[in-house]
């Protein structure tokens, strides 16, 4: 017997009954008493209102008036949590063990009919990064960086951080205020504000060494630090419309910290706005390749004359 459908029979088992002990439920199933006591506390944990009574005969009861609700899915939801899954596999998400785990408590929580329609999906449907030879739900091969689920914890409780950083062989600290944790191009990204140079940075997390709440009694408040950051908002500059080829194209690739907002609900155009530092060669150089390569699907409607220049200059090694 699976463990999954083990833990809900067990459930269905104390459900019935207004008192129990561990001897009963190892004689019952068949199990030891170490795995008797974990699934007892995985129940607990699951929300089961248990309470344990103290001395030789102890056991278990279920509080007065409250019962285990029933947990029912229709085809359609039972379909799209499991799509959720299937297009989250290999993106390097935290919690990959618990998402395992939520997958065999679905599994062991559906009829017979609705596991043959997800066995069938998970045949036909391949997303991006899905392994055609071995399209398995619960295949753990998307473990995300060790530090990631650790960041979480943390910032949960405290988003005023210390973060150790690898640079050059070089382990560096930082005192941060989280802004956005965040995963573009397969990478996953810190965007902290800078308590000491007082300035938006962004850090790698495959970078990351270590990280802890940072506890210093003068340390900003949330409020002043969030007013310092509009002030340093830096104007718009720069301002693109897209179509639906252009916006093909910035999925593919988009340098710097590009975002788009769509203009319309079936989000086939969208438009861009962003600053650009007319002072940087290299950003200047790059984001003139990338304008090329979004096509002519694109309306510019704000530019830095620099830009311009460039662009004009690329454009003139074409069509002389």
């Amino acid at each position: 017997m699976k463990k999954v459908e083990r833990i809900n029979i067990i459930m269905r088992y104390i459900n019935n009954r207004s008192h129990f002990t561990i001897s009963e439920i190892m004689r019952e199933f068949n199990i030891s008493r170490s795995t008797a006591i974990r699934d007892i506390r995985e129940i607990e944990a699951m929300g089961m209102p248990l309470v344990a009574e103290v001395g030789r005969d102890g056991g278990y009861f279920v509080m007065h008036n409250s019962v285990l609700p029933e947990v029912r899915f229709t085809n359609d939801e039972v379909k799209a949590l499991f799509i959720a899954f299937m297009a989250t596999r290999n993106l390097q998400l935290p919690y990959l063990k618990s998402r395992q785990s939520l997958a065999e408590k679905l599994l062991g929580l559906i009829s017979e009919s609705q596991q043959d329609d997800l066995i069938l999906l998970n045949q036909i449907l391949l997303f991006e990064g899905t392994n055609p030879n071995n399209p398995d739900l619960l295949d753990l091969s998307d473990l995300p960086h060790p530090m990631l689920e650790k960041l979480i914890q943390i910032l949960l409780l405290d988003r005023y951080l210390e973060i150790f950083i690898e640079e050059e062989k070089v382990i560096t600290s930082y005192e941060i205020y989280l802004l956005h944790l965040y995963r573009e191009k397969s990478v996953w990204l810190i965007e902290g504000f800078d308590l000491k140079e007082e300035k938006k940075k962004i850090f790698p997390v495959d970078q990351l060494k270590n990280v802890k709440p940072y506890t210093s009694e003068e340390r900003v408040t949330e409020k002043k630090l969030l007013d310092k950051l509009r002030m340093q908002e830096e104007d718009i500059n720069f301002v693109l419309e897209l179509g639906p080829t252009a916006i093909a194209q910035f999925k593919k690739y988009h340098p710097l910290k590009f975002s788009i907002s769509y203009t319309d609900p079936y989000q086939t155009t969208a438009i861009l706005k962003a600053h650009i530092n007319v002072h940087h060669t290299d950003e200047l150089t790059e984001l003139t390749n990338w304008l090329l390569f979004l096509g002519e699907d694109t309306k510019v409607r704000e530019m830095p004359n620099e830009v311009l220049a460039l662009l004009q200059e690329r454009l003139s090694l074409f069509y002389p």
